[in-house]
């Protein structure tokens, strides 16, 4: 195989571990395996203009960044917004979330540290790692942050794979949209004599005027005429 065709080794490992959801709920797992102290792990994208969690390891208690991003308020966001990493050793003795605090240590989170991540195309991301034990992630930071760097190349390939299969049927429909816009310039080419500047004008008017997308003008017009064409049924 050519270097050209050769596939990205994210790419391969999308096909094999089955699809993106399974791919970066496989990478939080990993996260967890890797980084000393770290108990659970979760990515954090703002999406559409809100923060979201795009995969969760085992063991991530739920409701954990979802408190986050209901206040406004916590070390995830806080990463996500100002690409600033943010570490609390002991979330008994912080401060700078008092909304979101109290929940993580009810939960059995003692330690957080989240990493902000650069992600083509949106505007903040983290990775955050979750502690049980006082000062858990201290000794791992250094882990966190390489494992960081190598995950963020797999969430911006995996939310660039999505866009692109989200646009997918608004290309179909611009190109269907295209032929039938074509086939209505063709008939209004043959009827009126005209070229086809000057066909497309007339239907842009038209369309204008009642005040009708253009498409669907189009669409109308080639019906209409396949309709005169077609023999009445049960005819020969």
């Amino acid at each position: 195989m050519s270097p050209e065709t050769t596939p990205d080794p994210l790419e391969r490992a999308i096909v094999r571990s089955g699809g993106l959801d399974t791919l970066l709920r496989d990478l939080t797992d990993r996260a967890v395996e890797d980084v000393p102290g770290a108990a659970a792990c979760s990515i954090t994208v703002r999406r559409d203009d809100r923060l979201l969690t795009l995969a969760g390891s085992g063991g991530l208690p739920g409701g954990l960044d979802l408190r986050q991003y209901e206040n406004g308020d916590g070390p995830c966001v806080t990463a996500a917004e100002t690409a600033v990493e943010q570490y609390a050793p002991d979330l008994a003795a912080e401060t700078r979330w008092p909304a979101y605090t109290p929940y993580a240590l009810s939960v059995g989170v003692r330690c957080v540290l989240a990493l902000p991540l650069v992600v083509t195309g949106e505007t903040g991301a983290a990775i955050n790692f979750y502690g049980a034990e006082p000062g858990a992630l201290g000794a791992g930071r250094h882990e966190a942050r390489t494992f960081a760097a190598r995950a963020a190349d797999a969430v911006d390939l995996s939310l660039r794979l999505e866009r692109d299969r989200a646009a997918v049927p608004d290309v179909r429909t611009a190109l269907l949209s295209r032929g039938v816009i074509d086939q209505a310039i063709g008939v209004l080419m043959a009827r009126e004599r005209v070229d086809a500047g000057r066909a497309l004008e007339r239907l842009r008017r038209i369309s204008q005027h009642r005040n009708t997308k253009l498409r669907d003008l189009a669409a109308d017009l080639v019906s209409r005429v396949t309709d005169q064409g077609r023999p009445p049924a049960g005819g020969r």
